[in-house]
């Protein structure tokens, strides 16, 4: 996988365009462009370039919930009070 694959991946786990659209642009750019140089000297200042930007969108990105213990915590009252709810009404 080349630098640019990965950077779209993550750019995707992150909802980069959704929440900085413009950075994750610039993202994908510098990484096609590490792709595209075999200059090492290049590919240094570019991953240079990169790194402050996709901390950035990490900071930016949405927090995920799913599977958090509070999460979980509140589906099984959730279900217990369905349960409860359900008795009550067929007793």
């Amino acid at each position: 996988m080349d630098v640019a694959e990965s950077i779209a991946t993550e750019l995707d786990d992150l909802h980069a365009d959704e929440s900085s659209p413009g950075m994750a642009a610039v993202a994908r750019a510098l990484a096609k462009a590490i792709d595209e140089t075999d200059a090492p000297t290049a590919k240094a200042v570019l991953a240079d370039k990169l790194r402050p930007i996709m901390s950035d969108l990490r900071k930016l990105a949405p927090v995920e919930t799913k599977g958090d213990v509070v999460d979980d915590i509140a589906e099984r009252r959730a279900k217990r009070r369905a349960g409860a709810d359900h008795q009550s009404a067929s007793g």
